[in-house]
């Protein structure tokens, strides 16, 4: 009996171990055939946070922007259609992981968590983290200035996580800490708060303070960079998607080549930015 109850052990062992195999083959499988899935279905989904302007963001109940016009361009190229959700940032990532879109077309950040779990892809625009005051505000000249004051910016970003990285910064300065960070839901409620002095100042990248003051002449101005690294732009998709991030660089490089995605700075921002390859 002990004998017989090993082998069907074993045996039930080995069963366990080869299903195992074959869910974790299947899954593998499906990730690398996203881009393929996507053109039998003939539509891709995509998640987008609506409301960063000028990248994403909505008017007269569409989705424009810059990355809308990348996002065209791209979906020209697989020949389908396109099913774009507007989606809160905070749930853009897990909603990704979850395969509620093939992948996101929103302007995002690369950080070392991320890199782990989602594939990047090229940059498409310049990230870098800038700080905004209002205008003729005297009392902060530089980002040193903001210590012991309320400071705000977008929840969950990188903004947050470099607003942050600044504070202590400025507290290894032996200067103290902000009085409050207030974090909001997007960028367009930090800008107005700061318009209606509940706070000093708010971070975010260059492009989107560029077009919030030509949105709003003579309401707000830069103080300068909230710290020494550049940043830049990309979108995201799970892991194994190899085979749709490289379509999707192909298409962006396609862009660039052609001076397309110029004209879409020129466009969008008023300005042209020099992209790094990867």
């Amino acid at each position: 009996m002990r004998a017989e109850t090993v082998v069907r052990r074993r045996k039930g062992f080995v069963i366990t171990l080869v299903a195992t195999a074959i869910l974790a083959l299947s899954q593998d499988a499906g990730a690398q055939d996203t881009l393929k899935q996507i053109k039998q279905k003939g539509t891709v989904t995509v998640g987008t946070e609506a409301a960063f302007p000028p990248f994403e963001f909505v008017q007269d109940g569409k989705i424009v922007g810059y990355g809308k016009d990348i996002l065209d361009q791209v979906v020209a190229g697989l020949g389908v259609k396109l099913n774009q959700l507007d989606v809160p940032y905070q749930g853009i990532m897990p909603g990704l992981l979850a395969g509620k879109f093939d992948f996101v077309a929103t302007s995002m950040l690369p950080t070392p968590e991320r890199l782990q779990q989602f594939g990047f892809t090229i940059p498409i625009a310049d990230g870098t983290m800038h700080v905004l005051k209002r205008k003729g505000d005297t009392s902060i000249k530089d980002v040193n200035d903001l210590a012991g004051k309320r400071v705000g910016t977008q929840l969950g970003t990188a903004a947050e996580r470099d607003l942050r990285a600044l504070e202590q910064r400025l507290k290894g300065q032996g200067k103290p800490s902000f009085q409050e960070m207030k974090l909001f839901t997007a960028m367009p409620e930090a800008y107005l708060a700061l318009a209606n002095g509940q706070i000093v100042a708010a971070i975010a990248p260059l492009p989107s303070l560029a077009f919030t003051m030509k949105q709003r002449p003579g309401v707000y101005e830069i103080v300068g960079p909230a710290g020494p690294d550049k940043a830049y732009f990309s979108w995201i998709m799970r892991k194994d998607d190899k085979e749709l991030l490289d379509f999707i660089n192909a298409r962006i490089q396609e862009l660039k080549d052609s001076g397309k995605l110029a004209e879409l700075q020129q466009k969008w921002f008023g300005m042209t930015m020099m992209l790094p390859a990867k």
